[in-house]
């Protein structure tokens, strides 16, 4: 695989990252309970750290790292609702948007684990899935435990 189509591969993911460290970060600021604002400020903070990995590999590449989440593409990346959900100050609303991001960010993650990249990169997203994995069936439990208490 060229480089560059890695570089794609690799700033897509780092918009992806970037979008849900803001997106989690709103969420935190949304809920109520005092352990889900912990969670995901915790997972603000990884996803910043992935980005921040994800960076480093593209330039290691030659390439030139993305800085930020895409505003055009938030719409088709799953964390577009998650203001609604915080204004309305709901845990399980927030909850729900919080998966449906996590959702787009595991199909991106996906997408990447089909292409051909560098040895280095390919381990950096497989150990990055596994995070966005576990940090998914995390908020989807969560938000199923809070669907049985309404």
């Amino acid at each position: 695989m060229q480089n560059d189509q890695a570089v794609s591969v690799l700033n897509n993911l780092v918009e992806t990252c970037k979008d849900g460290e803001q997106g989690f970060k709103e969420a935190a600021e949304g809920v109520k309970n005092p352990a889900l604002k912990a969670k995901f400020l915790q997972y603000s903070r990884e996803r910043g750290q992935m980005s921040s990995e994800l960076q480093a590999e593209v330039r290691r590449l030659g390439g030139d790292p993305e800085k930020s989440g895409s505003m055009s593409a938030s719409l088709h990346r799953g964390w577009l609702g998650i203001k609604s959900a915080v204004t309305g100050q709901d845990d399980h609303a927030i909850l729900a948007e919080a998966e449906r991001g996590e959702d787009v960010a595991k199909s991106a993650y996906e997408h990447a684990l089909k292409e051909t990249l560098p040895a280095s990169a390919q381990t950096l997203v497989q150990q990055q899935a596994a995070k966005v994995r576990q940090a998914h069936d995390d908020v989807r439990d969560l938000r199923d435990g809070k669907a049985t208490t309404h």
